[in-house]
């Protein structure tokens, strides 16, 4: 079985490597990526290939900056949500063009949802339509002040090199 075709899901090496290569410079091509790594194009190809089709590599977006986008305020919302009504609140939360992703939690809230707004009262608009979801019984929303750990995979894919870790 090939070291990418693990059912742990355990990347090796190479795969971090290449990742890691992608991650630094996105719109690199298949043929750079061989160059670099040294190994041959088809290698790098297959390794793609499957690493999509096992959802580890799910796309190529690119890195935006919301606030240089006009969306400078960033809040998150703990939702509490009628019984059963999970997917029904994700799908009109997910019409809501702010709400940036929302998370099915355990704990004090049901849902954990990222909004942006261009100002506190654009973001008292955002929270109202929030509010206005069929399902949704309570919120509690806080606005974060800054990020000082942003959204990351790197550390995840640099432990890969060293191989996997003990579980």
């Amino acid at each position: 079985m090939a070291p990418t075709d693990r059912e742990d899901g355990v990347l090796d090496e190479l795969d971090a490597r290449l990742l890691l290569l992608l991650t630094d410079e996105p719109r690199l091509g298949v043929l750079e990526c061989s160059r670099r790594l040294g190994v041959a194009r088809g290698t790098v190809q297959a390794r793609l290939d499957r690493l999509v089709r096992r959802g580890a590599l799910r796309g190529f977006p690119p890195q935006l900056d919301l606030a240089a986008m006009g969306y400078g305020l960033t809040a998150f919302a703990i939702l509490e949500i009628a019984q059963g009504r999970r997917q029904q609140v994700a799908e009109r939360l997910a019409a809501i063009d702010e709400v940036c992703e929302v998370h099915a939690t355990t704990g004090q809230g049901d849902l954990l949802v990222r909004m942006v707004a261009r100002s506190n009262a654009d973001l008292q608009r955002v929270i109202d339509e929030v509010v206005d979801v069929e399902g949704v019984t309570r919120t509690s929303t806080s606005i974060a002040l800054s990020t000082p750990v942003p959204s990351r995979v790197r550390p995840l894919l640099e432990r890969s090199l060293d191989g996997p870790a003990e579980s």
